[in-house]
């Protein structure tokens, strides 16, 4: 959660519940693909 608020935003800013969830869906969705770019590629060594 400490992450999610550094990233993306501290408060949620749309009212209704259910639109509330698919803007924290969404953003943890954006979050984890920076996430994943920021990995390194593992390759076999021969």
């Amino acid at each position: 959660m400490y992450r999610y608020k550094q990233l993306i935003s501290p408060k949620l800013s749309l009212r209704d519940y259910n639109s509330q969830v698919g803007e924290a869906l969404a953003g943890v969705r954006v979050m984890n693909k920076v996430i994943g770019l920021g990995m390194p590629v593992r390759q076999v060594v021969n």
